[in-house]
Order: C-alpha cells, then sequence, then structure tokens
C-alpha cells in the first residue's frame, strides 16, 4: 500500500512533524508553527519511533527532530524517516554544545537538510533567536506554496523552480586562481564536502570559507573537511595562509583577508553582523577582491538570503570569477540564486561539477 501523499503535494500548506521528548517544547514549537500562515503542523511526537511511524503515516513535508530522546534518538530516527517519507526536508534541533555539534554533523551527512541550534529545555520559551531562525528555515526548506488562508498575511513569493537566470561569462582566458573562496549556507556542510573532497591536496593555493554556524559547530566542520580533503582549521587572527590549506570563518567571527609580504593575512573581528550574519560572506568576499584582485575565484553553494551577492560583484568587478552552484543542486537556491540572477555569476553549475571545475582552473587549463 503506497504512503499517502503530503497535503502540500496537493496544494495545500507545508506540514510539520515535531519530534521531542520535552511536552514543554513540542508545545511551543507546535504554537510557534501555527502562528505563522506558511506552514501547518501535521503531529507531534515524543521520541523517535513515533517518529517515524507518523513520518510513514502522514507524509510531512517537514521534520523539526530533536537529537537526545529516550527509546529512539534523533541521529537513529534520521535514516528511517528519510525512508518513510522521503520528501521529508529533516531540520535537526541540536544543543550548542561540542557533542550537539558533532552529532549535527554527523545528521547532515546521512541526510538532514539542516539544524536548528536550540538552548536548554527550560530556556526554549525565551528564545526568541530559536524561533525566528527555525522558521526561516523550516519556509526556505518546504514546497512552493500557498500561505494557509486567504486573511494570511502576505509573504514574500519565493522563485519560481526553474530560474531563468543564465551565466555571465566574460571574454578571454581566465587567469590561473591563486586564492579560492567559498561561501555556503542552508546544506552547506554537505555541499562543502562534496566540493573539498575533489580538490586536490596538494592545490598551491590556500581556500577560505565563510559557512554560516555558530560557536564550536564550524571548529567540527574544520575536522570533518580535514577528512575529505586538504587540512582544514578554523582561520585564527594574524596567521598567514598556508596553500594547500582550507580556513574557516569561525563561528560569530567575521574572516577577512588582507595582501601581506608573505602572502594573506587573516583577520577576524567581530563588528556588527552583515546581512544578519557573523560570519558572513560578502566581508570575506570583498576584502579577497581587494587582497587578490582578478586572481581570486570564489564559490557561492547552497544558502537561504542573498549573502555574497555584493562580495561577489566586488570581485567580478575586481576581474576575478565567480561560480554559483545551480538550483537543481542546492538545498536552498537563496545564495546562489542571488548571484546568478544579479549577473555576477561566470558559471552557473550543479555541485558534482564545481570541484572538478576548480581543479581544472589551478591547474591553468
Amino acid at each position: 500500500m503506497s504512503a499517502a501523499p503530503s497535503l502540500s503535494a496537493a496544494g495545500g500548506v507545508p506540514k510539520v512533524l515535531i519530534v521531542d521528548d520535552s511536552a514543554v517544547v513540542r508545545g511551543l514549537v507546535a504554537r510557534w508553527v501555527e502562528a505563522d500562515a506558511r506552514l501547518e503542523v501535521a503531529a507531534t511526537c515524543a521520541d523517535g519511533e513515533q517518529g517515524v511511524r507518523r513520518a510513514g503515516e502522514l507524509q510531512p513535508d517537514l521534520v523539526v527532530l530533536d537529537i537526545e530522546m529516550p527509546r529512539m534518538d534523533g541521529l537513529t530516527a534520521l535514516p528511517l524517516i528519510l525512508k518513510a517519507a522521503p520528501r521529508a526536508r529533516v531540520v535537526m534541533a541540536s544543543t550548542l554544545t561540542r557533542k550537539g555539534a558533532e552529532v549535527t554533523m554527523r545528521a547532515l551527512s546521512l541526510g538532514a537538510a539542516d539544524y536548528a541550534p536550540k538552548p536548554e529545555a527550560g530556556r526554549v520559551a525565551g528564545a526568541e533567536a530559536y524561533r525566528t531562525e527555525l522558521l526561516q528555515k523550516l519556509v526556505a526548506l518546504s514546497p512552493r506554496q500557498s500561505v494557509r488562508a486567504a486573511s494570511a498575511p502576505a509573504v514574500s513569493a519565493p522563485r519560481p523552480l526553474l530560474s531563468q537566470a543564465k551565466a555571465a561569462p566574460r571574454a578571454g582566458v581566465a587567469p590561473k586562481p591563486n586564492l579560492i573562496a567559498i561561501g555556503s549556507s542552508t546544506g552547506g556542510p554537505q555541499a562543502l564536502r562534496d566540493v573539498m573532497s575533489v580538490i586536490p591536496r596538494d592545490a598551491r593555493v590556500p581556500v577560505v570559507i565563510a559557512q554560516h554556524m555558530p560557536k564550536l559547530f564550524t571548529a567540527i566542520l574544520a575536522e570533518h573537511l580535514s577528512k575529505c580533503g586538504m587540512p582544514a582549521a578554523e582561520a585564527r587572527h594574524g596567521e598567514v595562509l598556508r596553500p594547500g590549506r582550507a580556513y574557516l570563518a569561525p563561528g560569530d567571527w567575521h574572516f577577512t583577508l588582507k595582501a601581506g609580504g608573505q602572502g594573506f593575512v587573516a583577520e577576524l573581528d567581530q563588528s556588527p553582523p552583515v546581512n544578519f550574519c557573523r560570519p558572513a560572506v560578502d566581508p570575506l568576499f570583498r576584502s579577497c577582491a581587494q587582497a587578490a584582485g582578478r586572481n581570486v575565484l570564489a564559490i557561492v553553494l547552497t544558502g537561504m538570503g542573498s549573502d555574497g551577492r555584493e562580495g561577489a560583484r566586488c570581485i567580478r568587478e575586481a576581474g576575478g570569477h565567480v561560480i554559483a552552484q545551480d538550483q537543481a543542486s542546492s538545498v536552498v537556491w537563496g545564495m546562489p540564486g542571488a548571484v546568478a540572477e544579479a549577473g555576477l555569476a561566470d558559471m552557473i553549475l550543479p555541485l558534482k561539477d564545481i570541484g572538478p571545475e576548480i581543479a581544472r582552473r589551478l591547474k591553468g587549463v
């Protein structure tokens, strides 16, 4: 017997399944979702076993999945939920601890679409930042559907499923890059793994990365990237970047570069968020344009919002080149879509082709 189609598949509002062992958290998240006209609660569950069963029965579009639960934890439930409801996108509710970060990285590698770092159960009620981030991510990951009622507040229309944006290549041969800069957000950790695993380990250029992530998570991401490609670590203020190594913006810090006598020098600061983010992609890209000019190659991977667009503009104006991930392979085509639709992408490529294209350019061919 085939599973029932989701409500949104029939033109309704995206349904959200909430799986958390805390009754307080379940109730709060359910109220948040119900108060948002773009979403609807499918059901709430107290553990992973219930979550797997209800996912198969209800075929939700979205799942908010806690990690630490009795009977069956979130990491065990995740692949079973994805098997029971193949169309569902799962957002992991993870704690801001090293253990939470490590488990979240594993969940992302197992198919979770994104995560939302949550405070302790007793502090969730007053966690406005958590509510805002969770709802933003659920909406960004949801199918493109109508709001719940005609009287609901207006929301901005999403980009069409198939964008008409085209690459804007320039005449002439692109110079061999001496700096690779990457920006990413929602869906970024797995996309970064895919790209970095293809870049040659003996590449004689540094790679700098701004991924929207909080403290602890960026350090764990760097460890994971080191296992699949060149050595990676969080950037440190004042260090000279070494060729053949990747440097990530630490959580809650902006990461920029300046040109020094020995090469590129990392700078960190806690100036105000840019595009509501810290770290943000735009400051990194702007500094790369100033430090490397036409010899920087920038990559904009999956992510919601438009962070990276203005930095990509600076790189193009300096003579550098920009590659944007295509819509079909992006978890959310916000950031790369903004770059592509502004006419700032020299190439728009599927994720599987970005690493090989970087490798080709590093060879100067």
